[in-house]
């Protein structure tokens, strides 16, 4: 049982390492020349160190053979030989520098080079998740780890691995000069080393739970700074007076995260010195051993100066290894957050139709039912609906009734819990998914004011024509955006936003008209879902634009969600949910006829008007 255990230990110890060879072929992918001459200054910079120390030797000993023989003949012969050992060291000296220089430009170059490519791995990963994985806090929490550090933990385990590679060689050469002194001297050199990475790989495996567990902190952390920072937060900040409230906010969770920090830094600090001192003494304990060696006679001075420095040298080399192992333990800590990430399972959409099998049968969800993730309440329920081709449907209803939720399964953001939606006949499911969402121009409510120019704005509708400045006005027209867009002072060409340079921002109408003409810019698609298009307008700039709307979209099937009853009374058709359900569908005439929901929040809202 017991030996079970260590090897089950054992194992876990060695898998952590697994994402070394990873790291190095992720490397190795970004840029293969500099690699190779990182590969190679390594093995340079390892070999050379026990080259000069083994020079500094024969300088030494051929300085105390020359004062031992005194004959001119032997002085010229030894000053010779010394010169030529000097100039030997000189060139390894230069040759170690250069490596060692040459290592780190690779190093700074493979740095943003890497960072890059890990970053660019991350977003195309983000693009290829499903809505529901964005909305889910813990895993927003393993995507927040996976970005922090991701992008230089690659290269650190590689510079690591190449470092221990480097120190291998050192330690190998030491190891046989100082072999020729005593076995024993290898053996303290060893064993002096070791405390120190257990230390090490302890405080890193400390360090990295640190980093793991407070992911949320630091999203918080995050949260705190973008309220106080950011331009669409400011006026509520400001005139609610929150600055101080979020600032105390932002310094608790500081203080909370760096006393952490500073008992893990206090603890590892000492545990370091002390552990320090035992290397320290190691080498005294060998200093002492080689000096009385020396007095004895048994070996020579220059023999002393070579054995003091390897070992010197040996004992911070074989720190360095350990230090590496340690570290290389800590990266791939790391690292299994990057990967843990890249890995995450991804539904895979199986639908590849680009037409239904009937024909002009438009819209259909037949007792659809979907539930948010954690959420023990369905947002819709046993829901039924047809909009047939051409059709303009309006959906009413209280907040939080389901009319949003309704488009994000029309528009395949999530998929139905039970029940299925068709498109011509075919279940969404089946339809690919590209083909399917470019039948859809769609504005949300909380539609995105992207901080790029107008035309960019409204080209962003249909990215393949994101650059078509004719399209840009077609749909800015359709959209009742151009008039405005005409007055600004670069036109379409203007910048909108405040976060860059000669940004202009607009008002919340404008803002409405571009996301309109946004949804226009699919010229193809044959469904339009509009929520709340127009909240931000006046009613008399509202019924104008459904008026023209309508004109524009006879051929299209619509489904618009809106409080404003002077708008859904213009649809074919009218449904009003309640709590997830289907309450009441048909004509205003009918619905108001009825005398049901329908009827009485029109008499609420058209008593406001009188």
């Amino acid at each position: 049982m017991r030996i079970r255990f260590k090897r089950n230990a054992l194992r876990q110890s060695l898998a952590v390492f697994r994402y070394s060879g990873r790291a190095v072929k992720l490397v190795w992918t970004t840029n293969r020349y500099l690699t190779v001459i990182l590969a190679i200054l390594t093995l340079v910079a390892g070999l050379l160190p026990a080259a000069i120390a083994y020079i500094g030797k024969l300088i030494v000993d051929t300085v105390v053979f020359a004062n031992q023989n005194n004959s001119q003949n032997s002085d010229f012969v030894n000053s010779h030989n010394a010169l030529i050992y000097v100039g030997l060291e000189a060139i390894a000296i230069a040759l170690l520098t250069g490596s060692q220089r040459g290592l780190s430009v690779c190093q700074s170059l493979l740095r943003v080079l890497l960072g890059h490519r890990v970053n660019v791995l991350i977003l195309e990963k983000a693009l290829t998740l499903d809505l529901t994985q964005f909305e889910d806090s813990e895993f927003y929490d393993k995507m927040s780890n996976a970005r922090r550090e991701a992008s230089s933990r690659p290269l650190s385990l590689v510079n690591r691995t190449f470092g221990l590679v480097q120190s291998a060689l050192s330690l190998v050469t030491y190891g046989a000069l100082l072999l020729n002194f005593s076995f024993g001297a290898v053996v303290v050199l060893i064993l002096a080393a070791m405390p120190a990475f257990i230390a090490e790989t302890k405080f890193a495996g400390q360090a990295f739970r640190l980093f793991s567990w407070r992911a949320p902190e630091t999203r918080q952390q995050q949260y705190l700074e973008t309220l106080v920072a950011r331009e669409d937060f400011a006026k509520e900040v400001k005139l609610y007076q929150l600055g101080k409230m979020l600032l105390g906010r932002y310094h608790d969770l500081f203080n909370r995260l760096y006393g952490e920090d500073r008992d893990l830094t206090l603890r590892r600090g000492l545990w370091g010195y002390l552990l320090s001192l035992l290397s320290t003494a190691a080498f005294y304990l060998a200093y002492a051993w080689i000096v009385l060696e020396t007095v004895a006679g048994r070996i020579s001075l220059g023999e002393m100066t070579m054995y003091l420095t390897v070992f010197r040298q040996g004992q911070s080399t074989f720190a360095g290894a350990m230090t590496s192992i340690g570290g290389m333990y800590e990266d791939n800590l790391y690292l299994s957050n990057l990967y843990d990430f890249l890995e995450e399972e991804v539904p895979k959409s199986w639908g590849k139709a680009s037409k239904g099998t009937k024909l002009g049968d438009g819209i259909r969800f037949e007792k659809v039912t979907f539930s948010y993730p954690g959420s023990s309440q369905p947002a819709l329920k046993n829901l039924s609906l047809h909009l047939k081709p051409g059709e303009k449907l309006a959906i009413v209803g209280e907040n939080g009734s389901g009319k949003t939720t309704l488009i994000k399964l029309l528009t395949r953001l999530y998929n139905p819990d039970s029940g299925r939606i068709l498109l011509d006949g075919l279940d969404l499911q089946e339809w690919d998914v590209e083909v399917l969402r470019r039948r859809i121009g769609v504005i949300f409510q909380n539609f995105v004011r992207y901080q790029f120019t107008v035309g960019e704005n409204i080209g962003v509708g249909d990215v393949e024509h994101l650059e078509d400045r004719e399209l840009w006005e077609l749909a800015a027209s359709k959209g009742m955006a151009r008039p405005f867009i005409e007055l600004l002072s670069e036109g379409f060409g203007t910048q909108l936003g405040k976060w860059f340079k000669g940004g202009q921002e607009l008002s919340g109408g404008q803002w409405q008209k571009i996301a309109l003409a946004r949804a226009f810019m699919r010229s193809s698609a044959d469904i339009l879902v509009l929520d709340e298009p127009t909240s931000a307008m006046d009613p008399q700039a509202e019924f104008d634009i459904f008026n023209h709307f309508r004109s524009l979209t006879q051929n299209q099937m619509v489904v618009l969600i809106s409080h404003r009853f002077s708008t859904v009374r213009m649809a074919d058709k009218i449904a009003v949910i309640e709590a997830g359900e289907l309450l009441e569908e048909g004509t205003h005439e009918e619905l108001l006829e009825a005398g049901g929901r329908y009827a009485t929040l029109f008499s609420l809202q058209a008593a406001g008007y009188q």
